[in-house]
């Protein structure tokens, strides 16, 4: 495998990474409960996947009882 003769600088380095950057996940509302989540993935606040439910959530326990 052929190898560099000489050291590439910062700048060209740099130049070529600019486009290694992160992307903003796509987020979806929950037809459920409305709200956001990620596309194709079972809803954090409700445990709905499209119109089935997948995962039992547990009631919040409430002070004082």
């Amino acid at each position: 495998m052929p190898l560099p003769k000489r050291r590439h600088s910062i700048a060209r380095g740099r130049k070529r990474r600019t486009h290694y950057k992160l992307t903003a996940p796509t987020l979806v509302a929950c037809p459920k409960c409305h709200a956001a989540k990620l596309a194709h993935t079972v809803c954090a606040e409700c445990g709905m996947y499209g119109d089935r439910l997948v995962v039992e959530r547990k009631q919040k326990a409430t002070k004082g009882a």
